[in-house]
């Protein structure tokens, strides 16, 4: 099962990787991107599913909660539907729901969280502070949301850290990159070779929080 899993992340990610490289926004590309995307999202969440078999706590069933939600805001960034205030509430709920993850299986090692701290509070200060101009200058009513978002995925780093997990870890940082990338390619500025980046680092993103059920 689980190798069959693991093709199966392979082929739907590999394909999604092909359609970013080549711009999704129109031909071929747009379509395996618009079938890709979700089916790389329900694979890595069958990954947390087969190998969160003895997780604790409740944890892989606030995993597929989590990635049910990543599916979600990955359906409404879709070039063909772009809602982009749906995926945005989309991933912040599967935030908390990696919080809370996090959270069933133990924050035991808070040194963790000191020790990303400054480095979340970083990005805040930079990254962040640009994406959230960008995103008022641009939308002006898309500021507060951009903010709570922000808030609440650095927190999701800072847990996961405290988790003491390394998957856990690097699958956060990846997710935060990944929407640092995101967030500044469509509030501050475009780049054809972020537009992959920003897959690659969240398929990683899912695969580092996948394992952490390991």
């Amino acid at each position: 099962m689980l190798a069959a899993v693991w093709i199966l992340v392979v082929v739907t990610v590999g394909a999604d990787w092909w359609a970013r490289r080549h711009g999704p926004t129109a031909g071929a590309a747009a379509r395996i991107e618009t079938v890709a995307k979700p089916a790389a999202t329900l694979a890595l969440g069958a990954l947390a599913w087969v190998v969160g078999d003895g997780a604790p706590g409740g944890a892989r069933a606030l995993a597929v909660v989590a990635f049910a939600f990543c599916l979600a805001g990955d359906v409404a960034l879709l070039d063909v539907i772009d809602r982009f205030v749906v995926g945005l509430a989309s991933f912040l709920v599967g935030h908390v729901a990696f919080v809370a993850m996090f959270v069933a299986l133990g924050l035991d090692r808070p040194v963790g969280a000191a020790v990303a701290a400054p480095i979340v509070l970083a990005v805040a200060a930079t990254a962040g502070r640009r994406i959230v101009a960008g995103a008022r200058s641009d939308t002006p009513a898309l500021a507060v949301p951009v903010v709570a978002y922000l808030a609440v995925i650095l927190v999701m780093a800072l847990a996961a850290a405290a988790t003491g997990l390394v998957a856990a870890a690097v699958g956060a940082a990846l997710f935060v990159t990944s929407d640092a990338l995101l967030g500044w390619e469509r509030f501050v500025e475009r780049s054809r070779w972020r537009s992959l980046a920003v897959m690659v680092t969240y398929h990683g993103a899912l695969a580092g929080l996948a394992l952490s059920l390991a």
